[in-house]
């Protein structure tokens, strides 16, 4: 299937210019000039998006989402249902990671495989870490570095609990030995091989994470912390870890994203380094809010689309090493967005080539040999 959108305004993520795309089945064909009356002749079907006073992106990449339901800490009535493509696509979400967090006993890692399989074959993209927030941490084999070595949509290790109440209070070598089967495993397999860790506002905030870099042969972009928007002195540790190499992740939980966009750049933190996540299916976490986030930064924040768009898109992909997502350029998955530019809301979503949303109505599932 081919896919023409013209006279759109095209985000990179970075600012292109008005350019127009063609689309070939799954990826991103051509960026630039296309002479729509030879294409006709080709003699191929294809269709024509105006984008006209649209913004064009590529679609957001979630890093942190527990697909499979979270929650449950307010006990069972506090339980939250798994997440549903329509949520998904209405937050401009084409590809995510799930994750289990806290409850590890009622809700399993094959559950949460399931539901990534569930949603890749209704057409958006869908990886997972093993393990949980225990220590010793779940996994399907037994083995971390077989689980990611062997288990195709396995990426990394997390949520790792560390400075929270609800952590297990791992030790550091037990931390150490995670974080090295991991990276092992993303060697042996091209993946990232990253450990995820849930950070609460515990006193140690990211103490272990850093003693692992000064102290030990542990890779910075290894440790992936997420949650780090909690409070100010968790950020200003936040940082410093990206500034010695990590990745570190915000959340889209609680409103005012902005103000901790804004203190990340203000104190110098390293903006390459930096992701936004929904922690999507927590209570009162969804795609949604996380897109209302996104609009807010840029509408009510005073923030440029150029700067913080990276950390929805690009910076993401980076971090798991997706070299075909999070970016619009030749040969990368076709995944985009596109937005009205007045007001930043959705108009249309495309997964793998097909549309999932069109005026801003979820029009269903893809194929299932479109699922990425």
């Amino acid at each position: 299937m081919l896919t023409l959108i013209e006279n759109g305004e095209l985000y990179s993520p970075r600012p292109e210019g008005e350019q127009s795309i063609l689309l070939a089945g799954r990826q991103i064909h051509k960026i630039g000039p296309v002479n729509r009356e030879k294409l006709a002749g080709s003699g191929l079907d294809f269709e024509v998006i105006d984008a006209s006073g649209c913004l064009v992106l590529p679609g957001l990449v979630d890093t942190h989402s527990h697909i499979a339901g979270g929650g449950g800490e307010q006990s069972f009535r506090s339980r939250q249902p798994e997440i549903s493509i329509e949520e998904l696509t209405g937050g401009g979400i084409t590809t995510v990671v799930g994750c289990l967090g806290t409850d590890t006993v009622t809700r399993s890692l094959s559950t949460l495989l399931a539901t990534a399989r569930k949603l890749i074959e209704q057409g958006v993209t869908v990886y997972i870490y093993s393990g949980g927030f225990p220590v010793p941490t779940p996994t399907f084999t037994g083995s971390v570095v077989n689980d990611i070595v062997i288990i195709d949509r396995v990426v990394g290790i997390g949520e790792i609990a560390i400075s929270d109440v609800r952590s297990t209070e791992p030790i550091l070598n037990e931390l150490l030995r995670i974080v090295s089967e991991s990276y092992i495993g993303g060697t042996l397999s091209g993946k990232a091989g990253i450990t995820n860790f849930h950070t609460g506002t515990g006193k140690r905030r990211l103490g272990l994470l850093h003693e692992m870099l000064d102290n030990y042969d542990i890779t910075p972009e290894c440790l992936y912390p997420s949650h780090v928007n909690r409070t100010f002195e968790l950020l200003d540790d936040a940082i410093a870890l990206s500034i010695k190499g990590s990745f570190v992740d915000m959340d889209t939980t609680e409103k005012g994203l902005g103000k901790f966009l804004h203190y990340y750049r203000e104190k110098g933190g390293d903006p390459t380094k930096l992701t936004v996540s929904s922690d999507s299916h927590t209570v009162g976490a969804n795609p949604q809010k996380h897109f209302e986030e996104f609009r807010d930064c840029i509408l009510k924040q005073d923030l440029d689309l150029a700067e913080i768009l990276p950390y929805f898109t690009l910076n993401p992909a980076n971090v798991l090493k997706l070299p075909n997502k999070g970016r619009l350029e030749e040969k990368a998955d076709a995944d985009l967005l596109i937005l009205n530019k007045a007001n930043l809301e959705i108009v249309q979503v495309i997964a793998g080539g097909q549309p999932l949303v069109k005026n801003g109505k979820f029009i269903g599932e893809a194929s299932q040999e479109t699922g990425g």
